[in-house]
């Protein structure tokens, strides 16, 4: 089964979580974390500032890794390496999401998560 790898940013500010809905593709309308995939050759850390520039139009600072996820989706592997981040600089705008939102921690179960980014949002919590 083929392998992908992936960064996501659990966005922290003023003790809320930072979501995204997706506005493409397959899993449209479920939630996520920001992030997306690992270049050949990219370290973990530049690949999340790398896709939080391209699909948010800011700048983070990546802290802690928090956890690595695996997931079998039907085609394929995922292995999500999940890191803390704040903002440094930019407004969030939404290139490629039809939605975002600040949630408490308590609330991130309530949305409607992809199948992996499920798994580690109760890790956030």
């Amino acid at each position: 089964m083929r392998v992908i790898e992936v960064v996501a940013a659990v966005i922290v500010r003023d003790g809320k979580i930072f979501a995204t809905r997706r506005g493409y593709g397959e899993f449209k309308g479920m939630w996520e974390f920001p992030g997306g995939k690992i270049e050949p050759g990219e370290g973990r850390r530049h690949a999340l500032k790398r896709e939080i520039m391209e699909e948010l139009d800011t700048e983070v600072s990546v802290g802690d890794e928090l956890c690595i996820v695996e997931y079998d989706y039907p085609d394929f592997h995922i292995r999500l390496h999940c890191f803390w981040c704040t903002v440094t600089d930019g407004s969030l705008v939404l290139k490629e999401h039809e939605a975002s939102g600040w949630f408490p921690p308590s609330g991130l179960g309530a949305l409607g998560w992809l199948p992996a980014d499920r798994r580690w949002s109760m890790l956030a919590a």
